[in-house]
């Protein structure tokens, strides 16, 4: 084991996290916002800023960091090229593809001092097909295209609520896809479907894949990816025999259409909504490729994932009302060292926080030390558990023992095992419990 000095040692002691806590007599209000909200606003997570609109503090943050490198990941494995793109938006180009007037209502909008008017854009179709319009020319052996980015997004919500669930200002992931016909776009689609059956499944939170409503984005065919929750405010429709699943809104039935079963309805998140858009926005705005003489219409397919909403529904669907809950992949960090109280019998120990940082840095495990020595253990376990951190290792009363062994803690299956240092590696080093874990090793 390396004894070299370890100069990035992520420390509780100098994390910014404002944690609220309550008097034991305070009396919880009911019924306020959402159970992610509640948790994630006391834990130090996010902290809200205006109606509908959120910081995401450095815990919260390190978790969109880790969902932006899975969704990174899928993407590159599809074949996708991220970019970025302004977050304004001529309101000319809104208006020739008739949502300024079809949506208005839930757009942002500034002007600037020569009187033109921009969009905040909740979604880029308008401005990917701008992008491309002037670009000449594109051919056939160009495509397929697939551009996409992540960034901040604006609606305005007549009523945010739910906290991350349903804000003005969200994170979101877009895709666009182009290419020479329909056939062609339907095979791209398929296979970006396929890559976000893969980004949930590592996220590890079951969810269901339902045909969607096209509602403003549009287009010929539509998917919505969703989590089942009681706080969800999409009704879906399952069926347990053939597996066909529909939004409420496309089709509200009793029976399936395929076998004649009946359908159970779910409350739901919707967190990912995939479009087969033909040559709805490519047209108006005159985003062409070269086949011929002349020019014709890109054929589009456009996929969103909203990342803050993941965030939050996976916390609603996994915590407690008295904790928070983080799939492996998510958690801002994986494990944490608690250290020895200063002046109790066991902080002799104290060194072996740092040694075992460095084990589990040599692991890749992402780990941060408690080291707030003027608490106890107990309370810092209470707010390593509240915060989260999927397992905890306490070095305690048998950490100054001659042969010192260490606690660790599963906090998501409430086991614990006291082990030694070479415990700890096969511990961390064993492909069930590390598996999730080293898949973003190269996050933060």
């Amino acid at each position: 084991m390396s004894h070299n000095i370890i100069n990035n040692i992520n420390r509780v002691s100098k994390l910014f996290q404002p944690i609220n806590t309550l008097p034991k007599d305070a009396v919880i209000k009911s019924g306020v916002a959402s159970k992610s909200y509640n948790l994630m606003l006391d834990m130090g997570i996010i902290r809200q800023v205006n109606s509908g609109m959120y910081s995401l503090l450095p815990l919260g943050l390190r978790v969109l960091q880790k969902l932006e490198a899975l969704v990174d990941s899928e993407m590159t494995k599809a074949g996708a090229q991220k970019m970025l793109l302004p977050i304004l938006t001529s309101a000319t180009l809104w208006n020739r593809s008739g949502r300024l007037k079809t949506i208005g209502s839930e757009l942002f909008t500034v002007e600037d001092r020569h009187k033109k008017l921009y969009v905040l854009n909740p979604t880029y179709e308008e401005a990917i097909c701008e992008l491309l319009a002037g670009i000449i020319p594109i051919t056939s052996k160009d495509l397929p295209l697939k551009l996409y980015q992540i960034s901040r997004k604006w609606r305005d919500e007549m009523k945010p609520r739910l906290g991350l669930l349903r804000g003005r200002e969200f994170v979101m992931k877009d895709l666009y896809t182009f290419d020479t016909n329909l056939e062609n776009a339907q095979n791209t689609y398929n296979k970006i479907c396929e890559s976000y059956d893969s980004l949930f499944k590592q996220i590890g939170v079951d969810y269901v894949k339902v045909i969607g409503a096209a509602g403003i984005i549009g287009g010929s065919l539509s998917h919505e990816y969703h989590y089942l929750s009681d706080i969800g405010e999409d009704t879906v429709l399952l069926c347990q025999s053939c597996g066909y699943s529909v939004n409420s809104e496309v089709l509200n039935l009793s029976s399936c259409l395929k076998c004649n079963n009946n359908l159970s309805s779910h409350s739901a998140i919707e967190v990912g909504h995939t479009f087969l858009l033909d040559t709805k926005y490519s047209k108006p705005l005159n985003a062409t490729f070269l086949d011929g003489p002349k020019p014709k219409p890109l054929v589009m397919g456009c996929f969103g994932l909203g990342l803050t909403r993941i965030i939050a529904a996976v916390v609603e669907i996994l915590s407690t009302n008295e904790v928070l809950r983080w799939p492996n992949n998510l958690a801002p960090f994986n494990v944490c060292i608690l250290t020895p109280k200063k002046g109790s019998k066991e902080e002799i120990a104290a060194p072996y926080a740092e040694q075992i940082f460095g084990i589990l840095n040599e692991l890749n495990v992402d780990t941060i030390i408690d080291d707030r020595i003027h608490l106890t253990i107990g309370r810092r376990m209470f707010d390593a558990n509240r915060t989260g951190y999927p397992f905890i290792i306490v070095i305690g009363k048998t950490a100054s023992n001659q042969n010192p062994m260490f606690e660790i803690h599963d906090v998501k299956n409430s086991t614990r095992i006291d082990t030694n240092i070479e415990g700890i590696i096969n511990y961390f080093n064993n492909q069930d419990i590390n598996r999730e874990i080293k898949q973003n090793e190269a996050v933060v």
